[in-house]
């Protein structure tokens, strides 16, 4: 009976790593690099990772310079880094540019669609606050700091370097001149001149390491086939 009773302890535990490895949102894979298994890409851990590198100054950029940057980055042994995307959070063909502070358009405050690679990460994984509520009203404690502070730089959670400024996203279309950008001082997403100078945050596709789930998996299965040999013996 005590047996069982710790086999099944065994088993429950299991099934807890199992369920908690499966609703993370944010994974430190280590050697630099973070998984989000909702969106499934890979983030650098060093959100200004062109600056600490060396291969910036201060780390901001036009769009264009960002955008090659993170094409000819090689890091941990990938080399398929690229620039956060999005796509029309309300999931029409084209962008809608109208206003809110919901997160209900492209433009604004909010958005907590997967389809903003950059808010989803800022509102969601490190859960931060923007200047405004869903309401409109003001909140003090917006920011990568948690205090309304704004400028400089902060490890949030399990990112490096989170800089309090805006980060480049996705162009509007070629050739525009305009791409979208997010503003982690503020939580603001809206559309800017590719020529301005912000920052790069590079992150890739897939993950870069096996899901350590079959092995809990197989702890939980190795537990209940032990319950059931001993109710079979028991039978017997």
């Amino acid at each position: 009976m005590e047996h069982q009773k710790t086999l099944l302890a065994v088993a429950l535990l299991a099934s807890a790593a199992v369920t908690d490895t499966a609703q993370a949102s944010l994974v430190d894979r280590g050697s630099g690099m973070l998984y989000d298994n909702v969106l499934n890409v890979t983030w650098l851990q060093d959100a200004n990772y062109a600056k600490t590198s060396g291969y910036d100054a201060d780390g901001k950029m036009g769009w264009n310079s960002a955008t090659a940057w993170a094409a000819n980055l090689v890091f941990g042994g990938f080399s398929d880094w690229r620039l956060a995307t999005n796509t029309s959070v309300s999931g029409g063909v084209n962008y809608n540019y109208s206003y809110s502070v919901n997160g209900t358009t492209d433009y604004g405050y909010n958005i907590t669609s997967p389809k903003s690679e950059l808010a989803y990460m800022y509102h969601v994984n490190l859960g931060l606050k923007d200047y405004l509520n869903t309401s409109g009203v003001y909140q003090p404690t917006f920011g990568v700091f948690g205090n309304g502070t704004t400028g400089g730089q902060a490890n949030v959670g399990l990112v490096n370097n989170l800089q309090s400024y805006a980060y480049w996203g996705a162009e509007y279309s070629p050739g525009s001149g305009f791409a979208w950008s997010f503003d982690a001082s503020n939580g603001y997403q809206v559309g800017t001149f590719t020529s301005n100078q912000l920052y790069a945050w590079a992150v890739r596709p897939g993950d870069v390491a096996p899901v350590p789930v079959p092995g809990a998996a197989w702890l939980f299965g190795s537990a209940l086939l032990g319950l059931l040999g001993l109710k079979k013996r028991k039978a017997v």
